[in-house]
């Protein structure tokens, strides 16, 4: 296990090729999409207090 085991991080860095072991970085699914928003969730009103007699 070493720089010739092209299954290893290092043999992959050695050779200078890319896989599952060393990606090469997250690519969009699709180009040009635009990427999703989330809305912060609402926040709840607090009920009224009822009145004491």
């Amino acid at each position: 296990m070493g720089k010739g085991d092209r299954k290893t991080r290092r043999g992959k860095t050695y050779r200078g090729s890319y896989g599952n072991t060393r990606v090469h970085g997250a690519q969009p699914a699709v180009v040009g999409a635009k990427e999703t928003v989330t809305k912060p969730a609402a926040a709840k009103k607090a009920a009224p207090k009822k009145k004491s007699a």
